[in-house]
């Protein structure tokens, strides 16, 4: 609920999504991103895909300081499906440059399916990087831990086709004080 007061975009705090898949994290990003255009925010959502596609593709035509640029703009940038993936070193080091160039000026939403401390794969198992990352990522924000089974298979659960036990997510806890825990 105090998230949909959009008081974390003026703040410039990030939300992080965190839950398997199917179980709602990028239907939430949606919901927060929409009610910030209703009240005339700028906002702008990819997939972490889509984002380093678009940096490969600016680095390669010399366009990267402008593609940065444009990136910083939003008042809300939505990243979704981060953990999907691994990336290269050269993506990991550009969504650095991301975070960094946003950091404490715009608001972003992350939505993940991994916890924290397997985020170091998605970054070419940089722990340099990806600590740097976690760091300003997490300094002002709202983690969001969503647990449950996915939305999109629960009528074959009920019908007992599959086991719920394979859909089970478990997040470690965080001893970041500054940062806000829930769970949904």
């Amino acid at each position: 609920e105090e998230l949909s007061t959009l008081g974390f975009i003026k703040r410039h705090e990030n939300i992080i999504l965190l839950g398997e898949s199917g179980v709602g994290k990028t239907h939430l990003a949606i919901a927060l991103a929409y009610k910030a255009v209703q009240h005339r925010y700028k906002v702008k959502f990819t997939t972490i895909s889509e984002l380093l596609n678009c940096a490969n593709k600016a680095k390669k035509e010399r366009k990267y300081e402008n593609f940065l640029k444009s990136i910083v703009a939003p008042s809300v940038l939505v990243i979704d499906e981060i953990g999907y993936f691994n990336m290269s070193k050269e993506e990991a080091n550009h969504f650095f440059q991301i975070i960094s160039k946003r950091y404490e000026k715009s608001s972003t939403i992350f939505t993940s399916n991994l916890v924290f401390s397997k985020w170091v794969q998605v970054f070419a198992g940089d722990k340099i990087v990806t600590s740097a990352i976690l760091d300003r990522v997490l300094h002002h924000s709202h983690v969001i831990n969503i647990q449950g089974d996915s939305y999109r298979l629960k009528e074959k659960k009920q019908a007992g086709i599959l086991s719920s036990d394979i859909y089970k997510f478990e997040a470690k806890s965080s001893n970041q004080s500054s940062q806000n825990s829930e769970v949904v």
